[in-house]
């Protein structure tokens, strides 16, 4: 009897898995014209600023982490030049970004991580990245998709956590849930895009307080449309 009830199951699970996948690929070709150039706001010359700025960007925004790395980067060229500055030289540049003083400690060692063991370079795999201090899968996946154009899972910050729920394409709040739920819904060669997308939307239309359903370009297929 289990065995029936799990086989009688899976043709209405596929048919949940395929709807979301149809919900995805329509959101995104919606988005996909209307931000036409999204991107990773954070600027950068090297995966290793790129690292840098990423590790800075939490809990804090594009626009003050870009503010503030020129200056870094200027002073302390990545990684040798963050990897041997002392912490309060590296406070002092980036505590507009908060949590300054622990952000200092994982930018420093993060830079030591790389010139002991990577030569230098940032890896290229989520296992690699994810060894280096302050650096969890969110990080990993923005530095793997921007810097390399390698898609190993979906960089789920509060934007895509967000959107991801009232668009329906999750149903967790946790993020590693959400990315698991994303990397089904969406083809592995678009998780990239599919950040840029939501973040984009989510600054200019689908804010956190306030959505402007009213002007929103998926509010004919949004499940949570005027009701957020």
């Amino acid at each position: 009897m289990k065995e029936k009830a799990v086989a009688g199951n899976a043709p209405q699970m596929s048919l949940k898995a395929n709807a979301k996948q149809l919900r995805a690929a329509a959101i995104m070709a919606i988005l996909s014209v209307e931000y036409p150039d999204a991107k990773c706001a954070l600027n950068f010359s090297s995966p290793e600023e790129l690292l840098v700025a990423t590790i800075l960007s939490a809990q804090c925004t594009d626009n003050m982490v870009n503010r503030v790395t020129p200056a870094l980067f200027r002073q302390f060229p990545v990684p040798e030049g963050l990897a041997g500055a002392s912490l309060p030289e590296i406070q002092k540049i980036i505590k507009p970004c908060g949590y300054y003083r622990q952000k200092s400690k994982f930018v420093r060692e993060s830079c030591r991580k790389l010139l002991k063991d990577f030569g230098g370079r940032a890896p290229r795999s989520i296992e690699e990245l994810t060894t280096l201090p302050g650096v969890a899968r969110k990080t990993a996946n923005v530095v793997l998709s921007v810097a390399f154009d390698i898609n190993q899972g979906v960089a789920v910050d509060t934007h895509v956590a967000r959107l991801s729920r009232r668009l329906g394409l999750a149903r967790s709040s946790a993020p590693p849930r959400i990315e698991i739920e994303l990397m089904k819904a969406v083809p592995q060669k678009e998780w990239g895009l599919l950040t840029a997308l939501l973040i984009a939307h989510g600054r200019a239309v689908c804010t956190a307080r306030k959505p402007d359903c009213g002007n929103c370009c998926l509010n004919a297929i949004c499940p949570s449309a005027f009701r957020t």
